[in-house]
C-alpha cells in the first residue's frame, strides 16, 4: 500500500507532509528537552540561529531563534532551489516554518539532570529528525539543501564534510562560551550525524543480478519506471535446464525496494542478488528529488 502512494503524486505529497510535520515536531522536543537545558549548540542553520541568540543575550538584548531559522534558510533555498525540485525546496521550507512555529507554541520539560545523556538521546532523535525529512524526500533546511546540492552535482555523500564545518561552528562557540560546552555539542553533532550517514544512503550504488525467465519483459517495465539502464542476457538454469535470462543493472540503494517490488509483479519467481559497488565508471541516472 505504501509503495503504490509513493508513484502516485497525491499520494506522494502526503507522505512527505506527515514526514516534514514528524520531523519539525521530533525536532523542536530535542531542542526544548536535551539541547538548551544542557546549553548543547545543534549544528547547521539551527545551531548558528541559537549562537545567535546566544551572542546577543550577552549584550543585553534578544534574538529570536525561530525568526534566525527562517531568515537563514530562505536564500540559501533559494539559490539552492534551481538544482534541487521546487517541491522538494518547498516542503523543506514547510518544515523550517513548522520547527519554527512549534518553537513558539509548544514547550517540553527536560527528562535528564545528566549531560551525557541530554548529548547520547538528544544526538540520536536529532538525527532521526533529519532521517525522517530526507527520507520523505524533503529535508530539514540549513546545511542539508547544501548537503543535498552538491550530493546532487556529484553523486557523493558530504555527511563528513558538513559535520566538519559544525566542529568549526562549535568551536567558535567554545571560544565565547566555555570549551566543555562546546565538547559536549561537538559529540551531539558526531551522535547525529552517524544516525544521518547510517539511515540516509540515496547516493550509495549497488549491482542489481536479478535471474528470470521473462527477461524482455521485465527489462522493458524497469526501464519505463526507473529509466536505468540494464543489460539483459540469455542463460540456462544448470539445475532446472530451462531458458533463462540474467539481468544486471546498477542503481541507488535507495531505490532497491520500489524496484524488487517491481520485479515481482512481473515474474513472482524471480532471484535478485545485490552486490555493493565500489567503484562505478559511467554514465549513471539520478532520480531527481520530486
Amino acid at each position: 500500500m505504501l509503495k503504490k502512494l509513493r508513484r502516485d503524486k497525491l499520494g506522494r505529497n502526503v507522505i512527505t507532509a506527515v514526514a516534514v510535520v514528524a520531523a519539525a515536531f521530533l525536532q523542536t522536543f530535542v531542542i526544548q528537552t536535551f539541547i538548551r537545558p544542557s546549553g548543547l549548540l545543534s549544528g547547521g542553520f539551527t545551531g548558528i540561529a541559537i549562537l545567535i541568540d546566544r551572542i546577543t543575550s550577552l549584550f543585553g538584548s534578544n534574538f529570536s531563534t525561530s525568526l534566525g531559522m527562517i531568515l537563514l534558510n530562505l536564500p540559501v533555498a533559494w539559490a539552492c532551489s534551481k538544482s534541487i525540485s521546487k517541491r522538494f525546496t518547498l516542503f523543506s521550507l514547510i518544515q523550517v516554518f513548522l520547527a519554527s512555529a512549534f518553537l513558539k507554541i509548544l514547550h517540553f520539560e527536560p527528562i535528564f539532570e545528566d549531560i551525557i545523556l541530554n548529548v547520547l538521546y538528544g544526538g540520536v532523535l536529532y538525527g532521526f529528525a533529519i532521517v525522517m525529512a530526507l527520507r520523505g524526500n524533503a529535508s530539514s533546511g540549513g546545511t542539508d539543501f547544501i548537503a543535498l546540492y552538491v550530493s546532487n552535482k556529484t553523486g557523493k555523500s558530504i555527511w563528513t564534510q558538513v559535520f566538519m564545518g559544525n566542529v568549526i561552528l562549535l568551536s567558535i562557540f567554545g571560544a565565547i562560551f566555555g570549551w566543555d560546552y562546546a565538547g559536549y555539542s561537538i559529540l551531539f553533532q558526531f551522535v547525529s550525524t552517524m544516525v544521518i550517514s547510517t539511515f540516509h544512503h540515496r547516493y550509495e550504488r549497488v549491482t542489481l543480478q536479478i535471474t528470470t525467465t521473462k527477461g524482455p519483459e521485465m527489462a522493458k517495465e524497469y526501464v519505463k519506471t526507473f529509466r536505468h539502464g540494464i543489460s539483459c542476457v540469455e542463460a540456462v538454469g544448470g539445475y532446472s535446464g530451462r531458458d533463462m535470462y540474467l539481468l544486471h543493472t546498477v542503481v541507488s540503494s535507495y531505490e532497491v525496494p520500489d524496484m524488487v517490488t517491481l520485479f515481482l509483479e512481473v515474474d513472482e519467481n524471480v532471484i535478485v542478488n545485490m552486490l555493493k559497488t565500489q567503484q562505478f565508471y559511467g554514465r549513471f541516472y539520478r532520480a531527481p528529488m520530486e
